[in-house]
């Protein structure tokens, strides 16, 4: 017999291309539902999510998985076939997830997704599975492990514009990152220029969570628990920004951190290579 798997993995993810599952947290609907001549009727409800998460985790040699809304069952067997899970990007959280009440300018939220992603967070967090967060998936990691929110940024001041105009694959402000942090550690500097694309953002730190990034303003920017072997959050959109040596480096990181969970490996033992190259 070949071509088999372990622990419900498929065989690719041994030693090979891990496979990830990457989370949907917005939903499209459709005003008005029109009939499309030569095309089968059109859905109401649609899944949104930038193919830039896909093609960038594909570029460092993952298999990239989309995981739709489902049942919180579906949740621990969809788990036992993945090696790792990224947290993706999307609108604000219900801040009933947190115990708060709604700020006046909360934007459109989805509860019901709220629910599965802030699910499937603590189960893949449970199982020490890899965990990479970016945007709103950092803030979802925050709320899953018992943080809050900050729900409008322009209240704690405007010297830096959250919501840039420039498109995505360009940086806007500029993070400082601890230097003895993952992250760090990862992209081979303490000083980056990054992207921003954000209404909310961490308020009180989740339980075992460490602040990594800080912008200017004192914006939250990364977030990381130092006592595991991945997961780590930014508050950019770096799936934008893979173009980078410092946004592949992380990427990549991540992937060599779900290849060596599938495999049932330990910890990284060192630098990732772009970062090592670059710190030479």
């Amino acid at each position: 017999m070949g071509g088999g798997s372990v622990k419900g993995r498929p065989a690719d993810s041994q030693g090979g291309r891990p496979l990830i599952g990457v989370t949907t947290s917005e939903v499209r609907r459709a005003e008005r539902v029109e009939q499309i001549p030569q095309a089968e009727e059109p859905s109401r409800f649609e899944m949104s999510l930038g193919l830039t998460y896909l093609r960038g985790l594909e570029a460092v040699g993952a298999l990239p998985v989309v995981m739709p809304p489902m049942a919180e069952d579906a949740i621990e067997p969809l788990l036992d076939r993945f090696d790792g899970v990224c947290l993706s990007g999307g609108p604000d959280l219900d801040p009933r997830t947190y115990g708060a009440e709604a700020h006046p300018d909360l934007g459109p939220i989805e509860p019901e997704l709220d629910q599965i992603e802030l699910a499937l967070a603590r189960r893949a967090d449970a199982r020490r599975m890899p965990i990479l967060a970016i945007c709103r998936g950092t803030q979802a990691l925050n709320v899953s492990r018992g943080g809050t929110l900050h729900q409008h940024l322009p209240d704690l001041g405007t010297d830096i514009a959250h919501r840039q105009k420039v498109p995505a694959d360009q940086a806007s402000h500029p993070v400082q990152i601890e230097r003895d942090s993952k992250l760090a550690n990862i992209l081979g500097t303490t000083a980056l220029e990054v992207n921003t694309f954000h209404h909310q953002a961490i308020d009180r730190l989740g339980d075992g969570l460490v602040v990594t990034a800080l912008a200017p303003d004192g914006t939250i920017e990364a977030v990381e628990d130092p006592t595991r072997p991945f997961v780590l959050g930014v508050q950019w959109h770096a799936e934008t920004m893979v173009h980078r040596p410092y946004e592949e480096s992380l990427f990549r990181s991540f992937v060599d951190a779900c290849r060596r969970h599938g495999d049932g490996e330990g910890p990284d033992p060192g630098l990732s290579r772009a970062a090592a190259a670059r710190t030479g």
